[in-house]
């Protein structure tokens, strides 16, 4: 008797886990306002809380694993959650959705700066949409802290990370020591007990950073779109850290090294990055569009985003591996909780820009009463703040 093969039933479970990561993921990068802390709150509650396609812990192993590769976290972690959720295609599927629509958004924007000379307005919109993002943060940072500190000691080391964080410490620097720090114990006791050590797990993914960012500078000889290309692809395989490292790269290379941008044209840039929903890093969309039209825009945008597929492919295997490893599980625990440390600090700078009268401080107090007793999709608060924004402001 011939058994009928299972293949057709794997491969139509796994087109239905794409269809749903294409539709989230899409999703989120056309809401998605705020910045990283912003998506990584909202990518906890559909991953999470609504799908439980993860448990709260794997989703934090995932967060704290971002911030030890360069590159844009928000969208590595949309990496990361497809490549768990449906292998290699579903890596490739999350992360193309994530930034598709904010690639599209921001490349309108950059004709119509081309053919008009001026952005256009969006500070009603982001009046009422800046404090929605706040609560949806800090309902995620209540939710991911309960998670993710275990001990007396990770709370300390929290504290201790939110306080450098604050003082302005080097943002690799709070996660290197942080890790260190929390390595320390489970160190301490395999040498107690005189058991061997266990290698360092990624010691190749580090590396290819400089290799990536060697090959590309050396290829950045003109305003061509290969060396467009070249000159992104060098930027996301050695940019760790916010839109504002990003500006000092962007000047260093494209204004003061190449002169393809005007200092006005570059703030410009970021200022749409920062002001539209989806990944930061579709500034390079904006750029490349000034500096060679569409198929820039393009090159730009393939090129700063390519490094994180890369490294999200070469470390996402290892982050299993590392929390079975005691002692590499601390140095997870430890770079998670720095990592929650440092999403607090910016988002109380964001916090700031964001609850400026009292109608953003009561629609910011509403919608955290909505997430917290009445669990609102936060999709439909962003828009109920873009909507409020915008009539306030019309």
């Amino acid at each position: 008797m011939v058994l009928p093969s299972p293949r057709p039933a794997v491969s139509a479970a796994r087109a239905e886990r794409l269809r749903e990561l294409a539709a989230v993921f899409l999703k989120l990068g056309t809401i998605a306002f705020g910045g990283p802390a912003a998506h990584v709150a909202m990518m906890e509650q559909e991953v999470v809380v609504r799908r439980r396609w993860l448990s709260r812990e794997a989703f934090l192993d995932y967060y704290g694993a971002t911030n030890l590769i360069p590159g844009p976290n928000s969208t590595e972690l949309a990496i990361h959650i497809g490549h768990a959720r449906a292998g290699w295609p579903g890596l490739l599927v999350a992360g193309a959705c994530f930034i598709l629509p904010a690639a599209l958004l921001v490349g309108g924007i950059a004709w119509l700066y081309v053919t008009y000379g001026r952005l256009p307005q969006v500070q009603g919109l982001l009046y009422g949409v800046k404090p929605v993002v706040i609560a949806i943060v800090l309902q995620a940072l209540w939710r991911l802290g309960r998670s993710a500190i275990k001990s007396a000691g990770l709370a300390l080391l929290g504290v201790a990370a939110l306080g450098a964080a604050a003082a302005g410490v080097h943002e690799l620097l709070v996660l290197t020591l942080a890790g260190a720090i929390a390595a320390g114990p489970p160190i301490a006791r395999s040498l107690r007990s005189g058991v061997r050590l266990p290698g360092v797990v990624a010691v190749a993914v580090p590396a290819v950073p400089g290799a990536i960012g060697t090959a590309a500078a050396s290829a950045a000889a003109g305003a061509s779109l290969w060396g467009l290309f070249a000159v992104f692809v060098k930027i996301g395989a050695v940019l760790f850290g916010s839109g504002y490292v990003l500006l000092a790269f962007l000047r260093a290379d494209l204004v003061e090294r190449l002169g393809w941008l005007t200092e006005r044209q570059l703030l410009d840039a970021v200022a749409v990055g920062q002001v539209t929903p989806g990944p930061v890093f579709t500034t390079a969309t904006f750029v490349g569009y000034l500096v060679a039209g569409g198929p820039g825009a393009v090159a730009a945008t393939v090129g700063i985003f390519l490094p994180a597929f890369v490294f999200v492919a070469l470390s996402g295997p290892l982050v299993p591996r590392m929390r079975r490893s005691p002692t590499a599980g601390a140095v997870l625990d430890g770079v998670t909780v720095a990592s929650l440390a440092l999403m607090a600090v910016v988002t109380a700078q964001l916090g700031r820009s964001a609850v400026v009268d009292w109608p953003t401080a009561v629609l910011a107090a509403a919608s955290a009463v909505l997430l917290l007793r009445f669990r609102v999709n936060s999709a439909w608060l962003v828009l109920g703040g873009a909507l409020v924004g915008l009539l306030a402001r019309a």
